[in-house]
């Protein structure tokens, strides 16, 4: 679930700032920089913690998965910035929902952990996920190359991608045409790191939570499509 409004929170400045007072001082921005990453690690810590829980939980998680699931998405697509600037309760939240999210990957990680290797599988697919992730927020720190026009292609084909999922979900059950979106949505997802790595580092987006939340999804995303492909091609020894 990657659809947190990315272009809201880069344009919610009022209109009446000009790009000078937008843009923050080297200084202001490598303190929210720091924000950013510092809030980023402890959402995964609170995304593992629902993990864990929920792996435990599979069975009832599995029975009500779009009962959780659904809510969680729309709350996250516009939800999250309504409360983002409401002291206290925006950090309660924020971690409400990363636990959540952890909690949804739970029966997708007790399906793989019931496999003979599926310990291994899991470990792999973290870790790959940490140096893609790694990799590519290094390369959007460095690069030349200005991903700031991404956001809304990057958004339009995401949607895209969810709406086949589920279409091949529902309809068609086809296993090549799932692997198939996966690999298109890992490069989607892959873009939005790039993309949004960028946009943390000029610090175009309002507060750290906002780049916290962009970050996490995009880290949630991109572990739970690698789950599925180690599950898929990864197998019992």
């Amino acid at each position: 679930m990657g659809l947190y409004d990315r272009e809201y929170v880069r344009n919610s400045a009022p209109a009446t700032h000009d790009k000078q007072e937008v843009v923050r001082s080297e200084k202001s921005l490598s303190k929210f920089i720091a924000q950013t990453y510092q809030l980023f690690a402890a959402t995964l810590i609170s995304g593992a913690a629902g993990a864990y829980v929920g792996v435990g939980m599979a069975s009832v998680i599995a029975a009500n998965y779009w009962w959780i699931a659904i809510p969680w998405m729309i709350f996250g697509m516009f939800g999250l910035h309504l409360i983002k600037n409401k002291p206290g309760i925006n950090y309660i939240v924020l971690f409400a929902f990363t636990f959540i999210g952890g909690m949804i990957l739970g029966p997708l990680i007790s399906n793989i952990l019931g496999m003979s290797n599926g310990s291994t599988l899991v470990a792999n697919a973290f870790i790959s996920t940490a140096v893609i992730f790694g990799g590519l927020s290094i390369y959007a720190m460095n690069t030349k190359s200005d991903f700031s026009s991404w956001g809304k292609p990057l958004m339009i084909a995401f949607i895209i991608a969810i709406v086949v999922a589920l279409v091949n979900m529902f309809v068609f059950k086809s296993p090549i045409l799932h692997i198939a979106f996966l690999g298109v949505f890992m490069m989607i997802i892959s873009a939005m790191v790039l993309y949004d790595t960028q946009n943390i580092i000029n610090g175009m987006y309002e507060s750290p939570i906002d780049g916290a939340i962009a970050l996490y999804l995009d880290f949630f995303n991109m572990f739970s499509a690698l789950l599925q492909i180690f599950g898929i091609f990864g197998g019992d020894d």
